[in-house]
């Protein structure tokens, strides 16, 4: 029995779910921005919290994308050159990703947040 088919399928899966997550992200921070822009909240306010929510949208997507990267790379072709393609491009995503944490939180992350947002995550 050839896996390759079913493992290039479950690659392709996802990849759809990272993609998914992005647009779906995307219009749901974007309809949640119009809607606050429509109640009249402070547009600094609602550009903030549409900013975190796309930001949250893209990050979402690239982990996936990862994912499904690493699940074609290593299942399918584990070659030297295509592992290291794989490396630069989980590196690329990491750094992405690292950037947006970074600007969505507004510290480093191993820096504590303010006292408020530890009682929330608790």
């Amino acid at each position: 029995m050839d896996l390759k088919p079913v493992i290039e399928m479950a690659g392709q899966a996802v990849d759809l779910a990272g993609v998914a997550a992005i647009v779906v992200g995307a219009l749901a921070a974007t309809c949640r921005f119009g809607y606050r822009l429509l109640l009249r909240h402070p547009a600094h306010d609602a550009y903030q919290r549409y900013r975190k929510g796309l930001g949250r949208a893209i990050l979402l997507g690239l982990e996936f994308l990862v994912a499904a990267d690493i699940i074609r790379t290593v299942a399918i072709s584990p070659t030297f050159a295509s592992v290291g393609v794989l490396a630069v491009i989980v590196l690329v995503r990491t750094f992405l990703s690292f950037s947006l944490e970074v600007e969505l939180e507004g510290r480093w992350p191993w820096q504590q947040g303010p006292p408020a947002a530890r009682r929330r995550q608790a």
